[in-house]
């Protein structure tokens, strides 16, 4: 008797939703038959009250693919009326990455994760963790005279991420924060004296603020990791270098979190341990 009743409520829940999606994209009956391939009476049937008889599987899809939904929606099995590729595109967006300090892209993404565990792989040092002298010199190339007015105008919202109630985990490969030190690589002609500041600044800062910031560096030659950044449970961001790619669905935020962790756990320098080796990086600066 009750699997009676169960079929007669998804025949009904199939009923209305059918109704409240032609309502919405206002179609008539007549013209849902025309789009399905099928007589008008079939919409009709589909339609009408009563029974638990609910139409064909190909019926049901070529009306959820015709009124913009889910079949899994229209059967009751789902309660989000998007389609599956509406699901993907809000799943995944695409915006451009400019060329600044802190855009207002990545800014409100900070803002809106606040409070939550921020996991990062940044593509080089990470900006919120530079000194002054530091942005100067990376900067200039790219916003010539507006350089001193774009770290002015960055310097709050970097000051924001510092103290925001958020805990950030940074991981980082071996080579970057050695090849700083020594002024190799992308750091080639970055005066000795601004590399020397930039170690004791970043070496205050991973013991002031630890264990809210935990910097871990892996060895690139056993892992690799594009720049990424995980903002808790609600997205994960990939830098494509002119793009981001921002993905909200939970399997791909889980697969990413992940794989950052295993980066923190195979980390060749721990948190705990930063400072300490980034004191010995001192006699690489010369």
């Amino acid at each position: 008797m009750s699997t009676i009743i169960d079929k007669r409520d998804r025949a009904d829940r199939f009923r209305r939703r059918l109704a409240r999606a032609m309502q919405s994209t206002g179609i008539s009956q007549s013209a849902l038959a025309r789009q399905i391939g099928a007589d008008r009476s079939t919409v009709s049937q589909a339609l009408a009250s009563g029974g638990a008889r609910l139409p064909g599987a190909q019926v049901v899809g070529a009306c959820a693919q015709a009124l913009g939904v889910s079949t899994d929606w229209l059967l009751g099995l789902s309660d989000r009326p998007e389609s599956a590729a509406a699901l993907t595109a809000a799943a995944l967006t695409l915006t451009q990455a400019p060329r600044a300090l802190v855009d207002e892209r990545i800014f409100g993404w900070h803002q809106e994760a606040a409070g939550y565990k921020i996991r990062h792989v940044p593509a080089g040092l990470p900006d919120m963790l530079k000194s002054q002298d530091m942005l100067e010199w990376e900067y200039s190339p790219h916003l010539g005279r507006t350089t001193a007015q774009a770290i002015n105008a960055s310097r709050d919202r970097l000051n924001w991420m510092r103290a925001a109630q958020s805990d950030y985990e940074i991981a980082m490969p071996l080579y970057e924060v050695q090849s700083f030190a020594a002024g190799t690589g992308y750091y080639q002609g970055l005066p000795a004296q601004t590399r020397e500041a930039q170690l004791n600044h970043l070496t205050d800062l991973t013991r002031q603020l630890y264990p809210r910031l935990r910097v871990y560096l892996f060895d690139a030659r056993r892992l690799y990791s594009a720049p990424i950044t995980v903002f808790g449970p609600l997205l994960a961001v990939l830098y494509t270098g002119g793009h981001y790619m921002a993905f909200r669905d939970r399997e791909r935020i889980e697969t990413l979190s992940l794989h950052f962790d295993e980066l923190v756990r195979e980390a060749r320098v721990s948190a705990r341990n930063i400072p300490e080796h980034l004191d010995g990086l001192r006699s690489l600066i010369k």
